[in-house]
């Protein structure tokens, strides 16, 4: 990886962990236990966008254990990045192979999708209990508006970041 990537790579991964930390502690009041908007996915989505699918994994992964070393929330480790990887692996994927019909904006409903059923995963494990996939759906609906708003973002950020990235 040459030096200018590696750096912005870095400063996609502080952006993004910075973004998890304060939706960590300023949840939003949606009645829904542990929902979050999920605004770092932005930056992960960004960077598969821009750079590649190594490099928002590489974010991904970045995130989700250095929230947990700076927060001490072990278990919300395995959640994140059971989200966050299969959500990067089904963005690069639809990045690579879908993204002539489909927008980010599509691309991003997709991640949203896969990164609740990655949480629902883990928890019907850890729980040992099936019947929380019954959550999915309400899940799904709160993951499908922040997607649409990630998508429209990403798509304009991608653009930006990539004219920066060249003036370097």
């Amino acid at each position: 990886m040459k030096i200018r990537k590696m750096v912005f790579v870095a400063l996609l991964t502080s952006l993004a962990l910075v973004i998890s930390l304060f939706e960590h502690y300023f949840p939003v009041p949606v009645g829904i236990p542990g929902a979050k908007l999920g605004l770092s996915n932005l930056v992960i989505l960004t960077a598969i966008a821009a750079f590649g699918p190594k490099e928002g994994f590489t974010i991904a992964i970045l995130k989700s254990f250095l929230l947990m070393l700076l927060t001490g929330a072990v278990t919300s480790f395995f959640y994140s990045l059971a989200g966050s990887v299969l959500s990067s692996l089904v963005m690069s994927l639809a990045i690579r192979f879908l993204v002539p019909p489909l927008s980010l904006v599509g691309v991003s409903e997709l991640g949203a999708f896969s990164h609740n059923l990655g949480q629902v995963l883990v928890a019907s494990f850890v729980l040992e209990n099936s019947s929380i996939f019954y959550y999915l759906p309400i899940m799904t609906l709160v993951g499908a508006a922040s997607g649409l708003f990630i998508g429209l973002a990403a798509r304009q950020v991608t653009g930006h970041l990539m004219k920066v990235y060249r003036s370097y």
